[in-house]
């Protein structure tokens, strides 16, 4: 059986579902989504938090398998969030938990912290929503017990003052990419796109986030799954390539050749590799 730790860590897709909206759980986990997110934070207003947290609870005990995000360990209610769901884990209250996204992600005290509550099968998401967030990643991502990264744009955005263009993003996604290449831990999470009907802009963003060599993508609504799914996958002209390089690396006796104009080499050959590997694993 794949533990928590591993399902997330190989996870491309991730579905948010607000904690307040148990009538919604069910659709969320039949979604496709490979990991499903109860939100407690941003999706639910502060009235109704305490009501997020046990409804959330109690799903995770009949059945709901899942991460959840807490609030800010800095807000009123991130640390008792995180008390609870650590106890209900201890007291067998909350077999479908898989692990906690911690947002507002800023250093490695912080992520220690939420780490030392947390059982050690259970996976821990760090979501980097700011400048501060995003130099410490590095040290963020080596932080004992941390599964993966993950980038909240909207509010990193917000926070260095940036306009709406994507490309005002690049440092920040690549700086994840490194980081967590670095820390030996698993591609991070690409943000959600905001657009829901816009399948094409969904596609756009997730191809985006591939490209910087994100592992997946943040979802808002059950109509991206299979939009970011698909983008995450190597394209047919990937495919077509990298059939085009193994089949000259069969005929390749030096380490370096040059074949139609295109430079041959190691690095260019086990790109082609890992391509084929995925598109095995996914068929």
């Amino acid at each position: 059986m794949t533990s928590a730790t591993g399902r997330v860590a190989n996870a491309t897709t991730f579905l948010f579902v607000p904690g307040d909206r148990p009538d919604r759980f069910a659709k969320a986990a039949t979604s496709g989504a490979d990991v499903v997110i109860v939100d407690l934070e941003d999706a639910v207003d502060e009235s109704r938090k305490e009501a997020a947290l046990a409804g959330t609870l109690q799903a995770l005990g009949d059945g709901l398998s899942g991460l959840v995000r807490i609030n800010s360990l800095e807000s009123a209610w991130g640390r008792e969030e995180l008390r609870a769901l650590g106890e209900a884990v201890r007291d067998n209250e909350a077999a479908g938990l898989a692990g906690i996204v911690v947002p507002k992600a800023v250093d490695r005290v912080q992520i220690a912290e939420a780490r030392a509550e947390l059982s050690a099968e259970l996976a821990l998401v760090a979501l980097i929503e700011s400048a501060v967030g995003i130099l410490n990643s590095l040290s963020i991502a080596t932080t004992p017990g941390v599964t993966r990264l993950a980038f909240g744009a909207l509010d990193y955005a917000l926070d260095i003052g940036a306009g709406e263009d994507e490309r005002y993003l690049d440092h920040a996604r690549a700086q994840l990419v490194v980081a967590s290449r670095a820390a030996g831990i698993a591609a991070p999470i690409d943000s959600p796109s905001p657009h829901i009907d816009d399948l094409d802009a969904v596609k756009r963003s997730a191809e985006l986030g591939r490209g910087f060599g994100f592992g997946g993508s943040l979802c808002v609504h059950p109509a991206q799954i299979a939009v970011v799914s698909e983008a995450y996958l190597p394209s047919e002209q990937d495919v077509r390539w990298a059939e085009f390089v193994l089949a000259a690396d069969a005929r390749v006796e030096s380490g370096v050749t040059n074949l139609d104009g295109m430079m041959i080499d190691r690095p260019v050959i086990r790109r082609a590799q890992l391509i084929a590997e995925r598109r095995r694993n996914d068929e």
